[in-house]
């Protein structure tokens, strides 16, 4: 399955608008939700995200959790834009980091416009939402993006799968790939009992390897702090990542329920930077989700 190649929706859609047209003269409709759904063809390669495990991540996530992390996340992609330039969310999920990207702008003198792509329609109904400027695309970044080559002044990518051969062709020459990824010991208080998976120890030699050939490395941050989880939120918090797709409700459910009234966990990330190395066009090369 592959998209329409020439479809490059790098301005948001104006007010009232019902459809993105690329320069081809290619119509794609705006649903009434506020996302453009640019996949043709039958299926993907990559899994979407069930409407189950999208409302745990925006539970988890409304609940503040993680506001730790997107707010330094918000930092790290904003230090150094200019004004009016373009990131994109590579993964946006249901746009609660590129929400506090843009909150974070509107307290300093740089606007950005923004594109979130994401495979899961359930997620792209909510950043839609918390996103309403945002061009929000339901796409498969395993696929050649629909963005236009070198204009991208960041790209973010948080818990998502990796296309570094795309990203380096989108970004400008001077612009940033921001990756996040959890740290060993991410959530290990609550990992075994809900039947989330492990964190490798070599993630981060890993992720370094897989971005060399298109990407330097830059400055990372790691970032720790406690978190004081209901079981609700623990519940959330194992339905929303990778294991989402294998766990069942109604077991996970009896698992948790046998935990204390309130649990303490520990979240542990790291904010990586790279900068794109400009090298002849790549087959793409797709690296598997943190």
């Amino acid at each position: 399955m592959t998209g329409p190649a020439d479809a490059e929706p790098t301005a948001k859609p104006v007010e009232r608008a019902t459809a993105l047209i690329c320069d081809s003269g290619h119509s794609f409709d705006i649903a009434r939700q506020g996302y453009v759904n640019l996949l043709t063809g039958p299926g993907t390669r990559f899994i979407p995200d069930t409407w189950e495990m999208v409302a745990a991540r925006d539970g988890f996530l409304t609940a503040g959790h993680y506001l730790p992390l997107a707010e330094q996340l918000a930092d790290t992609v904003l230090d150094g834009l200019e004004n009016d330039q373009l990131v994109v969310d590579a993964g946006t999920g249901t746009g609660y980091y590129l929400r506090q990207l843009h909150r974070a702008a509107d307290n300093t003198t740089v606007a950005v416009s923004s594109i979130g792509l994401d495979i899961s329609k359930y997620a792209l109904r909510r950043a839609a939402r918390a996103n309403p400027d945002t061009v929000n695309l339901v796409w498969d970044v395993w696929q050649p993006l629909p963005i236009a080559a070198a204009t991208a002044a960041a790209v973010v990518v948080v818990f998502a799968p990796r296309n570094p051969a795309e990203f380096a062709r989108i970004l400008q020459p001077d612009g940033k790939l921001v990756v996040v990824t959890p740290l060993p010991g991410h959530l290990a208080e609550i990992a075994e009992v809900t039947g989330m998976l492990g964190i490798q120890g070599d993630k981060q030699i890993g992720l370094q390897a897989s971005l060399s050939g298109f990407f330097s490395a830059g400055a990372a941050s790691d970032l720790e702090y406690t978190l004081e989880l209901t079981r609700d939120d623990v519940a959330r918090a194992a339905l929303m990542g990778p294991a989402g797709h294998h766990l069942v409700p109604a077991q996970l459910q009896d698992r948790v329920a046998a935990l204390d009234e309130r649990t303490v966990a520990t979240a542990r990330f790291q904010i990586s930077t790279f900068r794109p190395l400009r090298l002849p066009f790549q087959t793409p090369a797709i690296q598997s989700a943190s």
